[in-house]
C-alpha cells in the first residue's frame, strides 16, 4: 500500500463519495468528472442504487472507482448486524472476524461486477479507527489495490462538534493528507479554491456531488450545489495557476 506522502510534488485526487447509494449521487460524480474536476468515485457495494451505478460507470472508463466500504447506516452483505450509526459503531464491542468478512464481501461484491477497484475509503470515516484500518490494509495488499485514503484534513470550516469530530479523525490519520472533509455536503467552488492553498504532496479533496437526491435529508448536504461547484471552470485554472497535477489514485503507485 502506497504511502501518499511518499510523493514529492502537489498532486490532488478528488473523489466523489457515496455512488452506488442513489442514483442522483452517482449521476453527480459522473457530471462532475465529465464537466469537472472529479478524477475517482468510491462505490458503495450495498447501496441500494449499486448496480444502476455499475452499469453508468462502464460508460465512464477514465473515472477511477474505489469502495467506499460501509459498515454504519446501511444493510450488511453478509448478513451480520452493525450499529446503525457511526457513534453506536465507536462505542461498540466490534468482532474484527465479521468486519473483515463484510469488507471483504463489498470488495469482492464491486470485483465482480467487472469494475477495476484502485482505492479504498470508507462510509463516515470509520476505517480510519485502527483496528479497522489494519484490516482495510490488509485487505489492501492482497486485491492489490494502491491507495487507501487517511484523513487528515486541512483548512475547513465548521461548527464546534464538527471540528471536535474531525480533530479526532486527524489524530488518527498520520501521513495523510485530505481537504474537503471538514465541510462534507457544502463545497462551493470559492472554498474549494481557499483549500487549494492547502495541498501538500498527495492530498486528496474529498466530494459528495449529486443531481436532485431526494434521500438521505439528515445528512442536510447540498449536492446539487456540490455539483455545480466542482464544475466551475475556475477550478481547472485555479489548479494549474497553483502548480498542482489533478491525478487519479492510480498516479500515486509506483509501479511493479
Amino acid at each position: 500500500m502506497v504511502n501518499p506522502q511518499s510523493v514529492s510534488s502537489k498532486r490532488l485526487i478528488v473523489t466523489a463519495d457515496d455512488v452506488g447509494l442513489h442514483r442522483g449521487m452517482t449521476e453527480g460524480a459522473i457530471r462532475a468528472h465529465r464537466d469537472g474536476v472529479v478524477t475517482a468515485c468510491s462505490i458503495v457495494a450495498n447501496g441500494v442504487a449499486f448496480y444502476d451505478a455499475v452499469a453508468r460507470l462502464a460508460d465512464v472508463p477514465s473515472l477511477e472507482v474505489g469502495v467506499h466500504l460501509t459498515l454504519v447506516e446501511e444493510r450488511s452483505l453478509t448478513g451480520m448486524r452493525f450499529p446503525s450509526s457511526y457513534v453506536g459503531f465507536v462505542r461498540g464491542q466490534m468482532d474484527r472476524v465479521a468486519i473483515e468478512a463484510e469488507l471483504r464481501a463489498q470488495i469482492e461484491r464491486v470485483l465482480a461486477a467487472g469494475l477495476r477497484v484502485t482505492h479504498l475509503n470508507s462510509h463516515q470515516h470509520v476505517h480510519m479507527w485502527p483496528h479497522v484500518f489494519a484490516i482495510v490494509s490488509k485487505l489492501a495488499d492482497e486485491y492489490g489495490i494502491g491507495y487507501v485514503r487517511r484523513v487528515r484534513d486541512r483548512g475547513g470550516r465548521g461548527g464546534i462538534m464538527r471540528r471536535l469530530s474531525i480533530a479526532a479523525l486527524n489524530a488518527l490519520g498520520s501521513g495523510g493528507s485530505t481537504i474537503g472533509v471538514m465541510e462534507a455536503g457544502h463545497l462551493t467552488a470559492d472554498r474549494i479554491i481557499d483549500l487549494l492553498r492547502h495541498v501538500r504532496h498527495a492530498t486528496e479533496l474529498v466530494a459528495h456531488p449529486g443531481v436532485d437526491v431526494d434521500a438521505y435529508p439528515h445528512w442536510k448536504y447540498e449536492w446539487n450545489a456540490e455539483t455545480e461547484a466542482l464544475c466551475d471552470p475556475r477550478l481547472r485554472n485555479a489548479i494549474a495557476d497553483r502548480g498542482i497535477a489533478l491525478v487519479a489514485p492510480t498516479a500515486l503507485q509506483s509501479p511493479d
